[in-house]
């Protein structure tokens, strides 16, 4: 087996005695029943991750940064030049960014992966060089990887997954930066979800009206030049490994029919680190830690994750939601509920970071809030 398919194997759906458990044990707490609002689906989330209940605190978090360029950049999508990519790298590595600041609030590690910048990176502290390719090509006249390096980046999300979990991680934080990156998220969500480019597409790092009326054109462009436009064969192309709200995943791997055409879709309009950060969080799902999604990139990794493993989806937290429009449409397919909703559209994990410790309450208060008979409080009449 690749470490694709044995990390697949390895997920695991959320187990029903612990979700019945946690809810039960909520309803024993001194409060009202429900008093916590969606803090209580998110302990009751997380117990039926690690199948027990209470969940283990999600303590500490690592917060990992993946890099890359996008070929499609020369299609004027996006007024920030590309060097802003390698710019921002060395700002995350110098401690200069939001991201920084975030994680240094909630005592998250961060590390800086280049999986596809345009440039060569010297080592340095926090940095893990995996890089597949200098970038993709222009996914707006044809695939924008190929199968291999698909292939590369969905392993190297993982292994650095694995690392942070070995290293102590108990909870996973995804991040990226690449300009043009929330181009490729645009279409990825209309891929996966067979939305409408003007619903999904955005104007990411701040576009002008002209400037997001061309991003949304090439976003149709690189679905027709993919074969990814919405029609009969392509709706059951990308829709029929995504998991529906509510529903009881299998457990079981999609068939190879649904992850070749996942992997297909994401060569054909997704970015290096976008199959990096859908590897990150099959990553963390296989080692049975949750994993915070941020914002419109990693709403649109997480579709593809979603089609190459359903249950992957009950290992997931949204960390917030989007200003960017194609995030709520990747949230709602994936039945995901965000926690915050701060109109953040910036990226790195910051979303993800601001959540972190509403992730950590609602799990503490499974740990330390006493319930009716412990405390000797009467709850309410029947």
């Amino acid at each position: 087996m690749t470490i694709l398919e044995q990390t697949i194997a390895a997920i695991r759906p959320a187990d029903p005695a612990a979700v019945a458990e946690a809810r039960a044990h909520q309803d024993r707490l001194t409060k009202p029943r429900g008093a916590l609002g969606a803090l209580e689906e998110v302990a009751v989330r997380l117990a039926g991750a690690a199948a027990v209940s209470p969940p283990p605190l999600p303590a500490p978090a690592a917060l990992a940064i993946f890099a890359a360029d996008h070929g499609v950049h020369a299609q004027g999508v996006s007024p920030w030049p590309q060097e802003v990519t390698l710019q921002m790298v060395g700002n995350f590595l110098a401690g200069g960014a939001v991201a920084n600041a975030f994680a240094a609030q909630v005592g998250a590690s961060v590390t800086v992966v280049d999986v596809g910048v345009a440039a060569d990176l010297d080592p340095a502290p926090g940095l893990r060089i995996s890089k597949v390719a200098y970038g993709t090509a222009d996914l707006s006249q044809g695939p924008a990887m190929t199968a291999q390096q698909v292939a590369e980046a969905l392993e190297a999300g993982i292994a650095v997954a694995r690392e942070l979990v070995d290293q102590g991680a108990r909870c996973l934080i995804t991040g990226d930066m690449g300009i043009a990156n929330t181009t490729a998220s645009a279409a990825l969500i209309c891929a996966f979800t067979g939305q409408d480019a003007a619903v999904a597409t955005g104007r990411g790092t701040g576009v002008d009206d002209e400037t997001l009326e061309r991003k949304i054109e090439v976003v149709r462009r690189a679905l027709h030049a993919n074969g990814l436009t919405r029609g009969p064969d392509a709706a059951s192309r990308t829709t029929q490994a995504a998991p529906v709200a509510g529903a009881a995943s299998t457990g079981q791997a999609a068939p190879a029919q649904t992850v070749a055409s996942a992997m297909e879709t994401l060569a054909a309009v997704g970015g290096l680190e976008h199959a990096a950060i859908a590897g990150f969080i099959l990553g963390g799902a296989a080692a049975g830690v949750p994993v915070i999604l941020d914002g419109a990139i990693a709403g649109s990794a997480a579709l593809a994750a979603a089609a190459l493993a359903p249950a992957v989806v009950d290992h997931c937290v949204a960390g917030h939601r989007s200003a960017e429009p194609g995030h709520a449409v990747a949230l709602s397919h994936l039945g995901l509920r965000p926690l915050v909703e701060l109109e953040l559209r910036l990226g790195e994990g910051t979303g993800g970071l601001l959540a972190y410790p509403i992730v950590c309450a609602a799990v503490r208060v499974m740990h330390e809030v006493a319930t009716f008979d412990s405390a000797g409080v009467s709850d309410k009449e029947a």
